[in-house]
């Protein structure tokens, strides 16, 4: 902990493997308070398992934050609770959540519903802003491979909204709030990357407390998964998205069947400006009946593309 006089304490949990991360922390709150560490601090190690540093520190949410199950597909009320859940400018909403349409729809039905979701936050965010939102890339595919905490590639201030269809294919999905553990150590989400990269253990460890496995996620409906995929710096005007990062795990891969994802990138964008995605291939991604690969061949399907 910091014993800083006349002020209290802050504690700061770390186990051993930790303490560097600990101590960077303490520096950045230090520096905030323009104390003089020589004078006016006094450090204290204090062990802490991970286990209770994640009880202590926890920054997950729970599933009645994050689990949507809608009686009806009412798009617009629908795209009303998932911008308030996604599209955050601050760390009172989570940045994601999942919303169960059931096991009855076709496929092509479940991406016409994506594409009416995307069309009705738009909507919401020119009646609040000076911009709408835009297609920036939809994609069909198969991934069957785990992943590490992630970004997808594109803007700075964009969300994915990722349509699973049911699959035999069991699989585990987490989001990190990487934007709110870089805030808590004083740093830009992107310096956040740069010095805490969570695809090495250490810049991992530091992200456990704010990890929430998502409970409702499932392989046997219809989900429409929305993340916000951002990497812009916190602004107190409210100006700036507040990114997450995702991580799937496959449980039993399989190359024989599939494990389908509708992926679509929504960006922010000017009012006036046109998707990227033009019509013509936005109908193919509505009602094409291919699946691409997603680095691996699967050319004994039918589908494969």
């Amino acid at each position: 902990m910091v014993d800083l006089p006349g002020r209290g304490q802050w504690s700061i949990l770390a186990s051993k493997p930790k303490w560097r991360n600990a101590f960077e922390l303490a520096r950045v709150q230090i520096a905030r308070s323009r104390l003089d560490p020589r004078k006016d601090c006094k450090f204290v190690i204090e062990e802490f398992s991970v286990e209770e540093q994640m009880q202590t520190a926890n920054r997950t949410w729970n599933s009645e934050s994050i689990c949507l199950r809608p009686d009806s597909l009412d798009v617009r009320a629908i795209a009303v609770d998932v911008y308030e859940r996604t599209c955050r400018s601050d760390f009172d909403a989570p940045g994601f959540c999942v919303v169960n349409v059931g096991s009855s729809l076709e496929s092509s039905e479940l991406r016409q519903l994506m594409v009416g979701i995307k069309k009705s936050m738009a909507s919401i965010h020119e009646s609040r802003t000076d911009e709408t939102l835009i297609y920036y890339t939809a994609a069909r595919f198969d991934q069957q491979e785990s992943t590490k905490p992630h970004l997808d590639g594109g803007p700075d201030q964009s969300l994915i909204m990722l349509g699973y269809e049911p699959s035999e294919i069991a699989s585990e999905l987490e989001i990190s709030d990487y934007a709110k553990c870089a805030f808590d150590l004083g740093l830009s989400p992107r310096e956040f990357l740069a010095k805490h990269n969570p695809m090495f253990r250490s810049g991992n460890e530091m992200l456990m407390p704010y990890v929430t496995r998502i409970p409702c996620f499932s392989n046997r409906h219809f989900q429409i998964v929305c993340i916000n995929n951002s990497s812009t710096p916190y602004s107190a005007d409210g100006s700036t998205w507040q990114g997450t990062l995702h991580t799937a795990t496959i449980l039993t891969p399989d190359e024989s069947k599939r494990r389908v994802i509708n992926s679509t990138m929504i960006s922010r964008a000017a009012k006036g400006s046109h998707d990227l995605v033009d019509e013509m291939s936005l109908h193919d991604f509505i009602h094409t009946t291919e699946v691409s690969r997603r680095g691996y061949d699967k050319t004994h399907l039918e589908d494969d593309k």
